[in-house]
């Protein structure tokens, strides 16, 4: 049996990258998985990747009423939520002086607001003893170059865990964020991409991590099923980093 056997989990952003390895491994723990996101056929890929033990939802995190079909349709199948994964996010380069109005509502819009409210209209539905992992990154606790407005979200999300870890006393549910550093993702790929200079940034992140590479998203999943397992019982309002050391020396 694995450490996450009969769960009912849910995914948003998760039909690619990290989302799609941490389903993969929650199925492979003995969980049910719901990946939510907005591309369908993203979605329809990843349940023929993932099997019988997972179902897709499309919708976006940033509409209440998709939020809310999502959790209703969780509700009716399976009885409610033992793992909450709020890990759809975005990121882009803006310099300050170029940062424009729209790149600061789309940013926020998805990684804060899409998180607030995701992990609000589950909460009628957890479980007792259910988990939420709420995706931050090391840009929440470092300085980054050009990514100002990603970094001030993922600082927003890492205080959510610590605010609702509060207002979560008593209720039985835990809330904890898991912070990777550079993962070769196809996202991360495409952004590089856009500079013109990939691989100098790819190098540039190797040479700032004692480890020395880029993390895998089955690295990032390993450290996700653990913080949806009973393993991490005594665990909340934590932030745990998988980013070879990156902004940890």
């Amino acid at each position: 049996m694995g450490k996450l056997e009969g769960k009912i989990a849910v995914i948003t952003g998760g039909a690619s990258g990290i989302g799609l390895a941490t389903a993969k491994r929650f199925v492979a723990e003995g969980a049910y998985v719901y990946v939510f996101g907005r591309r369908q056929a993203a979605l329809d890929a990843a349940v023929s990747e993932l099997g019988s033990n997972a179902r897709a939802i499309q919708g976006d995190t940033t509409k209440l009423e998709d939020l809310e079909r999502l959790f209703a349709t969780v509700k009716s199948e399976k009885g409610g939520v033992d793992i909450l994964f709020a890990n759809a996010g975005v990121g882009e380069f803006a310099p300050l002086g170029s940062i424009t109005p729209e790149h600061y509502a789309m940013t926020f819009d998805i990684n804060v607001k899409g998180t607030l409210f995701t992990v609000q209209k589950a909460l009628p539905h957890f479980n007792k003893g259910a988990s939420i992992i709420l995706t931050g990154s090391t840009v929440g606790v470092t300085g980054t170059e050009a990514m100002s407005i990603y970094s001030a979200s993922k600082a927003a999300v890492r205080n959510f865990a610590r605010s609702w870890a509060l207002d979560l006393k008593g209720a039985g549910v835990r809330v904890n964020v898991l912070s990777p550093g550079a993962t070769a993702t196809q996202s991360l790929t495409a952004l590089f991409d856009q500079t013109g200079a990939a691989d100098e940034i790819v190098a540039g992140f190797a040479d700032k991590t004692p480890l020395g590479r880029l993390g895998d998203p089955a690295e990032t999943a390993a450290v996700a099923a653990f913080l949806a397992s009973d393993d991490s019982s005594f665990m909340t309002g934590s932030e745990v980093f998988v980013d070879g050391g990156y902004a940890q020396v």
